[in-house]
């Protein structure tokens, strides 16, 4: 595991996109996971910027998301699809049918987390997974007590979880207590992994998930174990790490 320290998010979303920008250049058709959350916000500004200035090409990346409530229709203000398409893929050449996300509409909830599953091994694996941390140390909606070998599957949100993404809501009851979510295991095959975390707030989880025991108490320890993990900080969210990187 690779920890870069950087002095601030814009700093951090930069060295992000730009570990990005290296993937799709190498492999044009490169398979990208994406995660949604305020962490990428700057990381998908600077990948519009370096489509629009620098034409980074996006016309063969494959893309599929970590996540979605279950509830909310893809047009939805709130859901991750309407996300998605707001802060990246309306701005850049990605082609739409090479975008997959989990549906938050669905009658056969089993069904369609194995063909997600499916889908993801059709495309060769992911080539590079771009992760956020919550508060308590989840990846992608894999909350505290998800088993470590889980795949994508329907997930109760934590009231972290669910307090945590209130913030986009009118009112906290309105946030949706259940997600479609790759699971840790899913997650965890990505051949790399870039984890992002800024803010103070952010900084028990990223101890407790770096430095801690691996543990499905905090998801992320997971990616002690991974082959190529990249953690990038700003100097709040590594604040409480005791290791020197």
């Amino acid at each position: 595991m690779k920890v870069i320290i950087k002095e601030n998010y814009e700093e951090l979303s930069k060295e992000a996109a730009e570990i990005i920008k290296e993937a799709i250049q190498k492999k044009p058709n490169l398979v990208l996971g994406l995660a949604t959350g305020s962490t990428p916000l700057g990381c998908y500004q600077e990948l519009i910027r370096l489509y629009q200035k620098e034409g980074l090409d996006f016309s063969k990346v494959i893309i599929f998301n970590l996540d979605e409530y279950l509830g909310l229709s893809a047009d939805h203000p709130q859901s991750y699809n309407y996300f998605m398409q707001e802060n990246l893929l309306n701005h850049i050449n990605v082609k739409q049918e090479n975008f997959h996300i989990p549906l938050g509409i669905i009658k056969n909830i089993e069904k369609f987390c194995q063909e997600y599953e499916e889908e993801i091994k059709k495309a060769g694996g992911i080539d590079l997974q771009l992760l956020g941390i919550g508060s308590d140390g989840h990846i992608g909606f894999n909350e505290p007590g998800t088993p470590l070998n889980s795949r994508t599957h329907l997930a109760k949100l934590a009231e972290s979880t669910i307090k945590d993404n209130s913030r986009f809501f009118e009112r906290e009851e309105d946030v949706p207590r259940f997600a479609i979510t790759m699971g840790v295991q899913t997650i965890f095959e990505a051949k790399k992994i870039v984890l992002l975390a800024s803010g103070e707030n952010k900084a028990d989880a990223v101890a407790k998930a770096l430095e801690g025991p691996i543990t499905p108490q905090i998801t992320a320890s997971i990616l002690q174990k991974h082959p190529d993990t990249i953690v990038i900080l700003d100097q709040a969210a590594a604040s409480k790490l005791k290791g020197k990187y």
